[in-house]
């Protein structure tokens, strides 16, 4: 069944005209996606591919019926995107830009959650639900159906850890790259209780990296959780306050370490993988 996207899901893609946001536009149709509408301000009555270009969000709201949105648009203007969006009354935001700053994206997320509106994001890949819509930009080979969920903070890894499970015949229900920024619209602690709630997902798979306190507190909900799950920490060897890829993965003191982080999930009885292969070898044994 999944989670927040399905074969049902409608998309809007803010930044449709651009490089990024045409490419991946296409390769959402190409997965089968519904792509219904674009919005890029000045470029109404243009297309891409079969997607009708609108000027603002509401033009495409009111034509269209979106129910989810995808921004590509550079980060000085994400904040003015997501708002748009919010006010248009989409209820599912996924924000694919890095490099947003922080101080704009803390008051929009505030005022999504006001209104009910789930952000995911910004720098992430998006999501996917296997066999029925891609959101985002992960690459749709290496994922398949099944009764995993992910949920990750990189992108690669994501990827990566897929594939395994693929090969493995371990199938996923949705997967979730929830964007490696110090604040994100959405966090483990966010996601988790959706696949608690999906009879169709068996087990998760959480994909950690240093900085921050997610993963500690995704593991206090898991030791009450009816959910099966395997955990991973990128970033071991990170030197202290030196960042690392992301803007959120970085260690100051004892603050986010991995180390942290694996105790955490240990004493919460979630087995904690050295390595991507590893992941699969844990979630066979979670579900035996």
């Amino acid at each position: 069944m999944g989670i927040l996207i399905n074969k049902n899901t409608r998309i809007l893609v803010q930044g449709v005209t651009g490089q990024e946001g045409r490419f991946h536009t296409e390769e959402m149709l190409k997965y089968g996606s519904k792509v219904v509408a674009g919005v890029t301000p000045g470029k109404k009555g243009e297309m891409v591919g079969d997607v009708p270009v609108f000027n603002t969000v509401k033009e495409a709201v009111d034509e269209t019926q979106p129910t989810a949105s995808v921004i590509f648009v550079p980060s000085q203007f994400v904040k003015d995107a997501l708002l748009e969006a919010i006010f248009a009354g989409i209820k599912l935001i996924v924000c694919i830009t890095e490099g947003v700053p922080v101080k704009d994206f803390v008051k929009v997320k505030r005022y999504a959650r006001d209104k009910g509106v789930t952000i995911i994001g910004p720098n992430c890949p998006g999501l996917i639900t296997p066999g029925e819509c891609k959101l985002g930009i992960m690459p749709a080979m290496p994922f398949t159906p099944g009764n995993i969920g992910i949920i990750s903070r990189s992108g690669t890894l994501t990827y990566q850890v897929a594939d395994e499970l693929t090969r493995a015949g371990f199938g996923q229900t949705t997967v979730v790259g929830i964007g490696g920024d110090p604040v994100v619209g959405s966090t483990f602690l966010d996601i988790l209780p959706l696949f608690a709630a999906d009879e169709k997902t068996k087990a998760v798979v959480l994909m950690g990296e240093i900085g921050g306190s997610q993963e500690e507190k995704a593991a206090a909900y898991l030791k009450n959780s009816r959910l099966k799950a395997v955990a991973f920490i990128a970033g071991r060897s990170a030197p202290e306050g030196k960042k690392m890829g992301h803007a959120g993965a970085i260690v100051s003191g004892k603050t986010g370490t991995a180390q942290a982080k694996i105790e955490a999930f240990s004493q919460a009885g979630i087995p904690v993988a050295d390595t991507t292969s590893e992941v699969v070898t844990l979630i066979k044994r979670a579900l035996d």
